[in-house]
């Protein structure tokens, strides 16, 4: 008879398991984004234009763009939850390029061509708050790593 070992994975760290709740998050709202009736004014969608009427929620204005990029940062999310260093790059990245994205939408014009993604006010502080969140659980999450089972720890990079 011989003794059977079972496989086991190693466990995700808590910056790892933060990218992938908020990679299923991204996922979820993308997925959202084409449902008619929990996004409203689902028939005036457009491909990428201030003129999309779509509303996710009735709230937060949407094009099919915006949801395409709600889904690829979804699986970028997935995908880089995968390692410690690329868990903690997706969130502390995401979240400064969620900063910019609010940045970009205080600055731009709404009614204009420059606003292509298109964003409204809702949008704007969403993404400041989504911005500051990623990057709070990055650096909070991230400091340290465990090395190994015996708890020697390295600085994560």
């Amino acid at each position: 008879m011989t003794a059977r070992t079972p496989l086991t994975t190693p466990a995700r760290t808590p910056v790892q398991q933060a990218a992938q709740v908020v990679g299923l998050v991204f996922l979820l709202v993308g997925v959202l984004g084409f449902i008619p009736g929990i996004t409203t004014g689902y028939n005036e969608m457009q491909f990428a234009s201030h003129h999309s009427e779509a509303r996710l929620l009735g709230i937060f204005q949407v094009s099919i763009l915006h949801n395409i990029v709600h889904l690829l940062f979804g699986i970028a999310g997935l995908v880089m939850a995968r390692g410690f260093a690329s868990a903690r790059t997706f969130l502390i990245g995401g979240g400064a390029v969620y900063l910019v994205l609010w940045l970009y939408g205080l600055i731009v014009e709404k009614d204009t061509g420059a606003n292509f993604v298109p964003l409204n006010s809702a949008d704007d502080w969403l993404h400041f708050a989504l911005g500051v969140g990623m990057i709070a659980l990055g650096v909070m999450l991230g400091g340290r790593h465990r090395a190994d089972h015996r708890g020697s720890t390295r600085a994560g990079p």
